[in-house]
């Protein structure tokens, strides 16, 4: 797409395109925490399966920096998006104005991990170029992109903050969230972890741990090789019914469950619940190198307590015993605060062609950041942990 100081940006409209190898070596690093999200063997296998593609609204157009020789020193994922779903970072309401507006929001520019609200790098840039330059140039490239292509606007979601704070310098809208993700202070054990919870929130967590496994229900966690496509069955039943009753239209397919399983086994774990011999409910958890990611819940029975226990409490005693440092479990939910989940700011950067619309949400988003701080502090307030 273009060239500086004998850098070349180039397009990719498959990320099979790109050599595995050199992508995950920029994107995971040796001596950095893994992101299995970022990961080749993730992005390929969305594509692979169908997930994203034509006909989804997630158009590949994934960009790749190469120095004079062909080594590729960068990489970006990015897509043509003909709408809004599946980003967790929600501007529908921008899409809605700006046609009022006479104005057409779609297609836009993203760069994310499809139907993913975790936060990772954007920039995929190795050690051998300067990393503010690098990103620079892939900025550029992404803006080259949206004006030929007549896109509205290039976004990029779940981004990390040093990146955040980059683009804001170099004039994009910054817009912030939040998520509730829990922190593992060195607890040996569960109930290291409960002591320091105050009296009564402690109570009601083994209340409500009890309660969840009352109806002689077990807890089954299989990981790596020992998942069976019987396994993932089950699992893939309980997604869609969840699914279809949150999006109406679930964005993955079991072929992708089953591809991951295959690709990137050291990543996958799935924690399920089991009654009289059947498997009733079920998360589907990623494995990276300090976070448990926790993505995806469903069931088949209807518990009290059992969506905590499953998707909450046996994540956080996974990431004891395993020695992680968090568990992210996906977007939103005050009620996640309670259980020890704290929240936690969440970034986007946002670059909008038309300077008019770029005013107004610019001021939105000048109010919104307060918003999202000023709840924070509230949420702070009662964290369930014992007070210094």
């Amino acid at each position: 797409m273009g060239d500086s100081d004998k850098y070349i940006v180039r397009l990719e409209q498959e990320i099979s395109a790109i050599k595995p190898e050199a992508w995950n070596a920029l994107a995971n690093p040796e001596g950095e925490p893994a992101n299995p999200f970022i990961a080749h063997e993730f992005l390929k296998a969305l594509e692979d399966t169908g997930c994203v593609g034509e006909g989804t609204g997630w158009a590949p157009q994934h960009l790749v920096l190469e120095d004079e020789t062909g080594v590729i020193r960068g990489c970006m994922p990015v897509y043509m998006k003909s709408h809004s779903q599946g980003e967790f970072v929600f501007d529908h309401g921008w899409a809605d104005a700006y046609l009022r507006a006479g104005g057409r929001y779609y297609p836009k520019l993203l760069s994310a991990v499809p139907f993913t609200p975790v936060t990772g790098r954007r920039f995929l840039v190795g050690a051998g170029v300067g990393a503010e330059k690098a990103q620079r140039l892939l900025v550029s490239a992404a803006i080259e992109l949206t004006e030929r292509a007549g896109a509205s606007s290039f976004h990029i979601n779940f981004l990390s903050e040093g990146e955040w704070r980059e683009l804001g310098a170099q004039g994009f809208l910054l817009r912030t969230d939040q998520q509730f993700h829990w922190r593992n202070e060195g607890y040996a054990t569960f109930d290291d972890y409960l002591d320091q919870l105050s009296s009564r929130k402690r109570k009601a967590v083994k209340k409500e741990r009890k309660t969840a496994l009352s109806n002689d229900i077990e807890i089954e966690c299989v990981s790596g090789g020992e998942i069976s496509e019987a396994h993932w069955d089950a699992f893939f039943a309980f997604y869609m019914d969840t699914g279809a009753r949150k999006w109406g239209d679930p964005y993955l397919n079991r072929s992708f469950f089953s591809s991951i399983s295959q690709t990137m086994p050291a990543h996958v774990l799935l924690i399920l619940a089991r009654r009289e011999g059947k498997h009733i409910a079920g998360a589907l958890n990623f494995i990276g190198g300090d976070t448990l990611f926790g993505r995806y819940w469903g069931c088949r029975e209807d518990h009290k307590c059992l969506h905590f226990e499953v998707c909450y409490y046996q994540a956080i005693d996974y990431a004891i015993r395993h020695g992680l440092k968090y568990v992210e479990a996906g977007a939103q939910g005050g009620h996640k605060l309670a259980r020890g989940y704290l929240p936690k700011t969440t970034m986007s950067a946002h670059y909008i062609k038309d300077p008019d619309f770029r005013r107004a949400v610019a001021h939105y988003l000048e109010h919104e950041r307060s918003h999202v701080e000023m709840e924070q502090s509230e949420l702070n307030l009662h964290s369930p942990f014992k007070k210094a």
